[in-house]
């Protein structure tokens, strides 16, 4: 793997490329604020994901989000935080990020979510979804039928279509079919955002 790491804090910065570099087996380099991400990010050989501290100088909010997802194009870019809060890891899903990664995460997690998302996969941990106190129920309840809601049942429990699947006794690729309606139905831009909409609106 092929990661850059872009945080403020040198002991962090360095920790996590350390860690990536001699127990991953990654490739990393590292900058401290968005100006020098971008510069290591254009131009180099395709990286396999980024990472961007929220806080840093030059992010400016998640507006450096979308400058640095503008740069890299199809790279999966992320957002770590020590602080953010759940607010903010779900706009950050819904502008693009291919997830949202605590400080306040253990080296093995946070090795697994690297790995995770550097394969493409949206992450967001199950406590950050759960950290909340549910909201109220919404009108979005009752645009899902049943059906969806059980489906959406199996996405808050972190099963794979392939479980929901047998659950519910029938093929994947209509739990994959549900999916995509609940992401539309919620404006989502993924499963892990759909949750996390739904849970916000009382219905996860």
């Amino acid at each position: 793997m092929r990661i850059l790491i872009a945080d403020d804090h040198n002991l962090v910065r360095d920790t996590i490329a350390a860690f990536l570099s001699s127990e991953g087996g990654a490739v990393t380099d590292t900058a401290s604020d968005l100006q020098g991400a971008l510069d290591k990010a254009v131009g180099a050989e395709p990286w396999d994901l980024v990472l961007l501290d929220y806080a840093m100088p030059g992010m400016d909010g998640l507006k450096g989000l979308d400058r640095m997802r503008a740069a890299v194009g199809e790279v999966p870019v992320a957002i770590m935080s020590g602080t953010a809060s759940r607010q903010v890891a779900g706009e950050a899903l819904a502008q693009g990020a291919i997830g949202f990664v605590p400080k306040t995460l253990g080296a093995r997690s946070l090795m697994n979510a690297i790995r995770f998302m550097a394969a493409g996969e949206s992450y967001v941990p199950v406590s950050l979804l759960h950290s909340a106190a549910e909201a109220p129920a919404c009108g979005i309840a009752a645009q899902l039928s049943n059906r969806e809601r059980q489906v959406l049942d199996g996405l808050s429990r972190g099963a794979s279509n392939k479980e929901i699947a047998r659950e519910l006794d029938l093929q994947e690729v209509t739990i994959k079919l549900h999916v995509k309606t609940l992401c539309r139905k919620l404006g989502a831009r993924n499963r892990t955002h759909a949750v996390m909409i739904a849970r916000d609106a009382g219905i996860g």
